[in-house]
């Protein structure tokens, strides 16, 4: 992380925080850089810088809030008997994602679950790091367990040839989808929507503020990226891709949504809704038609994807 970088993860993290917590902020100000030089792994790639410039955390409604970078989401959902954190961001993310968790006033070891979108390098690099700060269980599909063991993109993955390695995830335990993963009161549902990756997952919960509760939706990415040599259309390594992201689409139109957020927040227009500098909800934070519009626009996309790849000429 160069100098100025450094400067603004110092400033992100001391600018919110009140009076009574100076002492915590320094604290942080000061093993701030030694976590980012301990990261393991730390990935060079065209949108790194930009991914994990340093964003403050927020309390986005009841106990779940946004505790990831400006470019990276991850989510932490709280409870007295122990907390859930979805998603790592990269393997430099590590370290600012704990120092935000740590700035809320909560304890990394008291993180009990950690959960994953998809097994990308800039989603999952940092869960081997997050997962030996708090002993969390790291659970995951399939699919996405045999790439979090091996820190290396997988056969059926259409990004295989220009993802990233990243550090090797210890003793992850799979789920079944639709299965309901509890740590203490907090109750969530991991939906199959693959197609971006064969093992990609969107999670959904309820959080409550007193009396209000809202349904959220940690939608995973459904962007048919891949590398020059993978079309969706033909290929042998993942020949349902496009019938997976097909399913996923429906399986986002049904859920019950009231608030959208996605591994990258500038998809879902995260920054719109929620001031990134000082936190403020805004009127359209709550929108119960965003994953439908999410998954419409994603199927536009898989559309036009195609279309590209059946105008190109034989081989």
């Amino acid at each position: 992380m160069s100098a100025t970088a450094m400067r603004g993860a110092r400033s992100a993290l001391c600018n919110y925080t009140l009076a009574t917590r100076a002492v915590r902020c320094l604290l942080l100000m000061l093993l701030l850089p030694l976590g980012v030089a301990r990261a393991q792994g730390a990935i060079e790639c065209p949108q790194c810088t930009d991914w994990n410039v340093p964003q403050r955390p927020i309390r986005l409604h009841g106990d779940t809030y946004y505790v990831g970078t400006h470019g990276l989401g991850a989510i932490l959902i709280t409870s007295p008997q122990g907390h859930v954190l979805i998603d790592g961001g990269l393997p430099q993310s590590a370290p600012l994602i704990r120092a935000n968790i740590e700035s809320l006033g909560f304890h990394m070891r008291d993180v009990k679950l950690i959960l994953n979108s998809h097994a990308h390098y800039d989603h999952a690099g940092g869960i081997a790091e997050l997962q030996h700060a708090s002993g969390a269980r790291v659970m995951a599909s399939a699919w996405s367990a045999d790439v979090l063991k091996s820190g290396k993109p997988q056969p059926g993955d259409p990004q295989l040839t220009i993802a990233f390695d990243y550090p090797a995830v210890s003793n992850v335990a799979r789920f079944s989808f639709e299965d309901t993963l509890r740590v203490g009161p907090i109750a969530l549902v991991p939906h199959a929507t693959p197609g971006h990756t064969p093992g990609g997952t969107s999670w959904s919960w309820r959080s409550c503020d007193g009396a209000r509760c809202l349904d959220f939706v940690y939608a995973d990415s459904q962007t048919p990226v891949s590398a020059d040599d993978f079309l969706f259309t033909k290929n042998t390594s993942y020949p349902n891709a496009i019938a997976d992201f097909e399913r996923g689409y429906a399986t986002l139109e049904r859920l019950s949504c009231d608030v959208l957020v996605t591994p990258h927040p500038s998809v879902s227009s995260l920054w719109d809704r929620v001031s990134p500098t000082d936190g403020t909800i805004g009127a359209t934070f709550v929108d119960r038609d965003a994953c439908k519009r999410y998954a419409a626009n994603a199927r536009r996309a898989l559309e036009a994807r195609v279309a590209k790849e059946r105008q190109r000429p034989a081989p």
